[in-house]
């Protein structure tokens, strides 16, 4: 019975950074640091100099993430013109697949050239430099949606991320969006490195991602989510990440309530925070109000805060920690 009960525990508990508590990143941080603006033309000189004298595979990934994240610019009109292509031939199998081939080479030869990729090109060199060093990672394709996603044409997968194998148990992180910032409208890249894509909480990630292959969703049957949870799911933004480590409530981005009923906000914290940083920003379409919840209350790192609307309408409400944006939904409220 003893031995069945430690089995239960390791197959419900999720892969995360946390499992790796005791390691010190600081060294393979340093390394990721130290081979700044290295060039792609020799990968297995690349990987050797990034994880030679680094103790565990934890440390050796960490380092590969790092470095990518950090010298691989995300090439947002490269994407915009290969999301616009597969969209014109979703009807027509021989010019997709033929438009894939040529642009899965095209990416490849950028990537190599000029340091720049789109999400696969991401996904592509974390694997390769982690096989390189050793180490079991795959690339995993899927839907993922952020704040500017229509939902209603996310009908064929549109993102890339890595999973890997440390000590037996698989991860998720994902490099494109650990690297920065792209604005779609002057397509201009920002480097901002997020290490909360790192070994993320597959939990948290299912709300913004979801895999072709359901295996790769890393949750067991008591968590396990669909692609309609995936779609109706509220905005998370990759401050989220840095943040909390589980959303729990509100379920979904759309919801419908009474006036002066009360609506709870929930999340698992990743590190603590001062309660009184935390506020919601209200906007009903003619005007935005900054909100302190005065029921925010903190227990056992879970965050909850209780809100009630007094007047009929429709309203954005977006949760802050600070000056980060974690989540946005809507509301209906009727009388």
């Amino acid at each position: 019975m003893r031995y069945l009960l430690i089995f239960i525990f390791v197959f419900q508990s999720h892969a995360q950074i946390s499992d790796f508590d005791t390691i010190d990143f600081t060294k393979a941080d340093r390394m990721a640091l130290k081979y700044k603006n290295e060039k792609l033309n020799n990968l297995p000189e690349l990987a050797y100099k990034l994880t030679s004298g680094l103790a565990t595979d934890v440390e050796r990934f960490r380092a590969i993430f790092t470095w990518v994240s950090n010298n691989i610019a995300n090439d947002y009109r490269m994407f915009s013109k290969n999301m616009q292509k597969r969209q014109r031939f979703k009807n027509d199998s021989v010019k997709l697949k033929s438009w894939n081939t040529k642009f899965r080479k095209a990416t490849l030869k950028k990537l190599k050239k000029t340091n720049k990729t789109i999400c696969t090109g991401y996904a592509y060199l974390v694997k390769e430099l982690a096989d390189l060093a050793n180490i079991e990672c795959e690339m995993v394709h899927g839907f993922a949606k952020t704040s500017t996603t229509n939902i209603d044409k996310l009908d064929a997968p549109n993102h890339s991320w890595n999973a890997v194998k440390l000590n037996g148990k698989w991860y998720l992180c994902d490099p494109t969006w650990a690297s920065g910032i792209p604005n779609p409208e002057t397509f201009h890249f920002q480097f901002q490195y997020n290490e909360g894509f790192f070994l993320a909480n597959p939990e948290l990630f299912a709300i913004d991602h979801f895999p072709a292959e359901k295996k790769w969703l890393l949750l067991n049957d008591a968590h396990a989510t669909s692609f309609q949870a995936f779609i109706d799911s509220p905005i998370i933004y990759g401050q989220a990440y840095a943040n909390i480590n589980l959303h729990v409530e509100p379920k979904k981005m759309y919801n419908v309530i009474k006036k002066n009923d009360s609506v709870s906000f929930k999340f698992e914290l990743k590190k603590p925070i001062d309660v009184k940083a935390v506020r919601l920003l209200i906007d009903s379409g003619s005007h935005s109000n900054k909100v302190y919840p005065k029921s925010a209350s903190i227990k056992n790192n879970y965050l909850t805060i209780d809100y009630a609307f007094k007047y009929k309408g429709f309203y954005d409400v977006h949760f802050f920690i600070g000056e980060d944006l974690i989540s946005t939904y809507t509301f209906k409220v009727k009388g």
